[in-house]
């Protein structure tokens, strides 16, 4: 299992999707040759903000083999899995690995409320469903799902399955990603940082990079954050990463997950609105987007 790529800058790509909310793979497309052109080192497929939860199996499917097919290895391509039943999980990763994605990020199962050793039950099923050398990535995002996984999980699942090779932490905890870093040092365990504002901070203590939603809106300033990091320009890392952040917390003015898509139409890229129950932001909030857009270079004139 080579790792070498399991860094930088991950995009948890948004889905377009037509009027029908169909998704639209032509815009798909142009979002992957956008945020690849813009520098990241891999793209999420069905993450959060790919409205995972909206779209069927047969859907995902679907997506993930034109996905896999247009990226052409260009950057690895990883699949995000959020369901709630241990069986639908295995089935979606033995999908994921019978197409050929480069491996699969599995968020701790939302509405319920599991104990460490269910959790610990969940992660080692799926993982053990797949190759030994297929690579697994947790999403702890307790924001979303209303629990943590707590790093004494993770070391466990880490320990009993050698492709449990990282993490995601959205917690926006530095204090719990720099203790899952600590229990994970046995072995070559990768965390990424799940908040947009914090990427710099992540790596500071040890992470080896962000799942960014913003990185599809302004790939090339997101990206700056690590790129400058790993030169050893501290200082301009820290730029980098205060000159997104006004942008990002704007975002936080509006329901989730509407915003990233809003901000995408707004600067012309056509990706469609968010898929009901959700709602485009109302103006007011928009008016607030436009001015962070404006004042980041990312607004057409």
């Amino acid at each position: 299992m080579n790792l070498d790529k399991l860094k930088g800058i991950l995009v948890p790509i948004i889905t377009p999707v037509d009027a029908e909310e169909n998704v639209d793979l032509s815009k798909l497309d142009e979002m992957i040759d956008r945020v690849i052109n813009g520098g990241v080192s891999g793209i999420l497929l069905f993450g959060s903000n790919g409205e995972f939860y909206m779209f069927d199996e047969a859907t995902m499917e679907e997506t993930l083999v034109h996905t896999l097919k247009y990226v052409n290895k260009r950057v690895p391509v990883y699949f995000g899995i959020g369901a709630i039943r241990t069986s639908q999980c295995v089935r979606l990763a033995k999908m994921a690995e019978r197409h050929g994605a480069d491996g699969i990020s599995v968020l701790q199962p939302m509405f319920l409320k599991l104990t460490n050793e269910e959790l610990t039950l969940h992660f080692n099923t799926i993982a053990s469903a797949v190759d030994k050398e297929f690579p697994v990535l947790l999403y702890n995002n307790p924001g979303r799902t209303g629990y943590g996984i707590p790093p004494v999980v993770v070391e466990t699942v880490a320990k009993q399955n050698n492709n449990v090779v990282g993490m995601k932490d959205s917690s926006g905890d530095i204090t719990n990603l720099q203790e899952v870093i600590r229990r994970t040092s046995f072995k070559d365990f990768r965390v990424f940082g799940g908040k947009d504002t914090l990427v710099f901070a992540s790596l500071c203590v040890g992470a080896v990079g962000g799942v960014c939603s913003i990185a599809q809106v302004i790939p090339e300033e997101t990206v700056r954050i690590y790129n400058e990091y790993v030169a050893g320009n501290f200082e301009k890392a820290r730029e980098a990463q205060y000159h997104i952040n006004p942008l990002r917390l704007s975002q936080d003015k509006a329901s989730f997950p509407v915003a990233t898509k809003v901000m995408c139409n707004m600067i012309g890229l056509d990706v469609g609105p968010s898929v009901r129950p959700s709602l485009a932001s109302p103006d007011d909030i928009q008016d607030i987007f436009a001015q962070e857009l404006k004042a980041i270079g990312a607004l057409p004139k």
